[in-house]
């Protein structure tokens, strides 16, 4: 597919990587030549200087040929206009990030009025994640299938757990719980385990289950299952605003601290039912004023990576609280992986993963829709849900007949609101949800899953 990136920053740079890497061709447009000259060497994209939304500069980016334009600059109304335009000068699909709080009860409107294909914003996406996370605090990572009904959880192998050297063909029969190990990381090895693979203490285990299931599990072996009642967040912009709202919805008590002074103004006009806490989020007497030691969770915002991997590291020196780590830079990803800070949220992939989503469906042959996509396990594997509308070599045979590509589970059938942990006998039907897990990137549609 011909697509055009408006923005050269963060989200845009890693959209394009993913992009180029599945095979599409890149036109990347922005203002600054500074920034396009920073592109590392695999965003093999055409580059162009100027104003996104100039009809002129889309019309050199070839605008009346592509197929989906992508505006994620730094300003929602400059993305807005973007998408505005290559609507009236071509015929493409546009997808515009929104970041601004006041537009956030807008959004249907814009779209339909605009005849913007998705608006996404970063922010709220982040913040939905995060109190997801807050609600299961035993999970590190969780992502929501079939509208919430199936859900994929990673957390690590403690020895208390018991289950050291226990394979995975043995968990069902040992613990009488109805989930799928789907992914394993140990160290910078990532598996797509099958039934004889050996778990060990520190792996970091990804389960598919549906809530209930997914909760018998954890009580099971020793995990607390219930929501956090209060937490604490350290940075107060606009992902902060975002889950301080949603945390009050979910009956959480949240305290919010941030130094600058006209932005807890600001927080404390837009929030009801949060204590804003003006003062230095770092400064380890504040924190321990009110009440490190005794929170249940502590989220850190701030907009230096460093400040909130270090937050967190004390945090753990400090308290049993469940911690959230946003970081913004992703070039020491594996090395922050080796360190205990809790979950860490990276905003731009969560971003990128649902425009990515959009991408994929569109391209799709035979009506079998990416409905959801996520990048797990370290970003080595993704995490897929398809609709199957049609019939296809897929469909109609048992799951062992099917020659399917290797480190590929098909991990859940959802069919008529049944969910189902898949056995060889089982098959796939026109109509089903099939979610499936593999470390093969690049699937468009549910015959990929085929060698």
């Amino acid at each position: 597919m011909d697509i055009i990136i408006i923005g050269c920053g963060k989200v845009g740079r890693t959209l394009a990587q993913l992009l180029i890497k599945e095979k599409h061709n890149v036109v990347m447009v922005d203002s600054s030549r500074v920034r396009l000259n920073n592109l590392t060497e695999d965003i093999d994209a055409i580059q162009i200087v100027g104003n996104g939304a100039s009809i002129q500069i889309q019309k050199e980016a070839g605008i009346d040929m592509a197929d989906i334009l992508i505006a994620v600059t730094g300003y929602d109304e400059v993305n807005l206009l973007c998408c505005l335009i290559a609507k009236r000068a071509g015929h493409c699909h546009t997808i515009a990030r929104v970041r601004n709080p006041i537009y956030s009860n807008e959004i249907k409107f814009i779209k339909e009025q605009m005849g913007i294909s998705m608006i996404i914003n970063p922010e709220l996406a982040a913040a939905r994640v995060i109190s997801q996370v807050l609600r299961f605090p035993s999970a590190m990572e969780i992502e929501a299938f079939a509208g919430g009904r199936v859900e994929l959880l990673k957390f690590k192998l403690l020895p208390e757990f018991n289950l050291d050297g226990v394979s995975v063909m043995d968990i069902d029969n040992r613990l009488r719980a109805n989930v799928l190990i789907s992914g394993v990381e140990r160290g910078d090895e990532v598996t797509i385990p099958d039934g004889k693979f050996i778990l060990r203490n520190g792996d970091m285990v990804s389960i598919l289950a549906t809530p209930a299931n997914s909760q018998r599990f954890f009580k099971t072996i020793g995990l607390k299952t219930h929501q956090v009642k209060n937490t604490i967040i350290v940075g107060g912009g606009t992902i902060a605003l975002y889950l301080a709202r949603l945390l009050v919805a979910m009956k959480i008590d949240v305290k919010l601290i941030e130094k600058d002074e006209k932005r807890c103004e600001y927080l404390n006009e837009h929030l009801q039912g949060v204590r804003i806490i003006c003062g230095d989020g770092t400064d380890r007497n504040l924190l321990t004023e009110e009440g490190l030691d005794r929170t249940e969770s502590l989220v850190t915002l701030t907009n230096v990576d460093e400040e909130n991997v270090i937050l967190s590291l004390y945090a753990r020196e400090n308290s049993r609280a469940k911690l959230v780590t946003k970081v913004n830079r992703i070039e020491f990803r594996e090395l922050l992986s080796r360190l205990d800070i809790g979950s860490t949220i990276y905003p731009k992939y969560i971003t990128a993963d649902v425009i990515l989503q959009y991408v994929r469906a569109l391209q799709n042959s035979i009506g079998s829709n990416v409905e959801r996509l996520y990048h797990i396990l370290g970003n080595k594997a993704e995490a897929l849900e398809f609709i199957v509308r049609e019939h296809s070599a897929v469909t109609d045979k048992p799951l062992m007949e099917l020659q399917l590509r290797k480190n590929l589970l098909i991990g859940c059938i959802i069919r008529g609101g049944e969910i189902r942990i898949p056995r060889g006998q089982d098959s796939i039907q026109v109509e089903d949800a099939v979610i499936v897990v593999t470390s093969q990137s690049g699937l468009d549609d549910i015959r990929d899953i085929l060698k």
